[in-house]
């Protein structure tokens, strides 16, 4: 399931999907498949241990309604201004670093410029492509790790992935 994300500008109006594929276990907070009921949103955001503010129930109703993707701040800002919420840049910023640090979306800085916000937040590979700064689930991924190296003294791992990058061949 190859999933484009944040390209600039943002023309992504797909259909709305379900939250079939969003897990989110570091804050345990389990989407179950469905789109929380009403009040769900609120429950999400106390449960993942957030103040449930107007800015963040719209910020994370536009976030996962569209079910599992990749979105850069630009992106979430474009689409907040579409349906008609204006909420100032450093609102939209702030959000996503919040929603990261409370385990609901996994950041990936893959170059100098942006970052990217990952809805699965479960390890998982992903294809970057160099120049057009897009993220894509790597399809039916079946990894093998034979040897997975010890952490460095006095540290764990707290979370795992695979990035590769890729660029287009020259003809």
């Amino acid at each position: 399931m190859d999933r484009p994300l944040a390209r600039l500008p943002t023309s992504n109006a797909g259909d709305r999907a379900n939250l079939d594929d969003v897990q989110v276990e570091p804050a345990s907070v389990q989407l179950s498949g469905q789109s929380p009921a009403v009040g769900g949103w609120k429950n999400v955001l106390l449960k993942a241990g957030l103040r449930p503010t107007r800015q963040r129930l719209m910020l994370n109703e536009l976030l996962f309604a569209r079910g599992a993707r990749h979105v850069s701040a630009e992106m979430r800002f474009a689409e907040a201004r579409e349906t008609g919420f204006p909420v100032p840049w450093s609102t939209v910023y702030n959000t996503l670093n919040q929603f990261t640090q409370a385990g609901l979306l996994r950041r990936f800085c893959l170059d100098r410029s942006r970052a990217l916000y990952d809805t699965i937040t479960t390890p998982h590979p992903h294809y970057y492509l160099h120049g057009e700064h897009t993220l894509l689930d790597v399809p039916n991924a079946d990894l093998l790790l034979v040897k997975v190296p010890e952490p460095l003294p006095g540290h764990e791992v707290s979370c795992g992935g695979l990035i590769i990058h890729l660029r287009r061949k020259r003809s």
